[in-house]
């Protein structure tokens, strides 16, 4: 059993997914998620009026500290946004979504709330879409706790609406 072993020939070629792009690899390029982080800035100001205005007019106080809160949140997602996109060596967009008023043009606080909850889930779909695609880990971190926020909201949101007369 002398001689020399047999050449071994690799099963497959070299793998180069460690120097692939980031878009070849399934993730979103830097345009797609500033054109999304853009968006989702101009929702959070449009929400966060609402919610300063809605709060002014609240019938009652727990529409009022609800509005408290989801304006708080709006608030602090804008500022995180505009502090991703210009760590992105980008400028942030200063225009408010159009949101703002449509859910204005409604005058029924509790058919307001409801409407303001489409614009949260609306919220947590584009981050549900923009997620698994954020290779960034400290963009990635900031989005989820923005998506689990709205999420939070959401529920709250529906706890009011359910609980006020004509809220079902």
């Amino acid at each position: 059993m002398g001689g020399t072993p047999p050449t071994r020939k690799p099963a497959s070629p070299l793998c180069y997914a460690d120097s692939a792009s980031d878009v070849y690899m399934g993730y979103a390029d830097r345009t797609e998620i500033l054109g999304t982080l853009n968006r989702l800035l101009e929702a959070e100001r449009a929400g966060a009026r609402v919610a300063r205005r809605s709060r002014q007019d609240a019938p009652t106080p727990a529409i009022a500290d609800l509005m408290r809160v989801v304006l708080a949140d709006e608030a602090h997602w804008c500022a995180m946004l505009s502090a991703q996109i210009k760590r992105l060596g980008a400028v942030p967009s200063s225009v408010c979504g159009d949101f703002y008023g449509k859910t204005m043009a409604i005058a029924d606080p509790l058919a307001r709330i409801a409407f303001l909850n489409r614009g949260q889930r609306w919220v947590v779909r584009k981050l549900a879409e923009l997620l698994p695609r954020v290779r960034d880990d400290a963009l990635y971190a900031q989005l989820r706790a923005m998506h689990d926020s709205h999420v939070t909201n959401i529920a709250a949101a529906e706890a009011v609406h359910a609980a006020h007369p004509g809220g079902q």
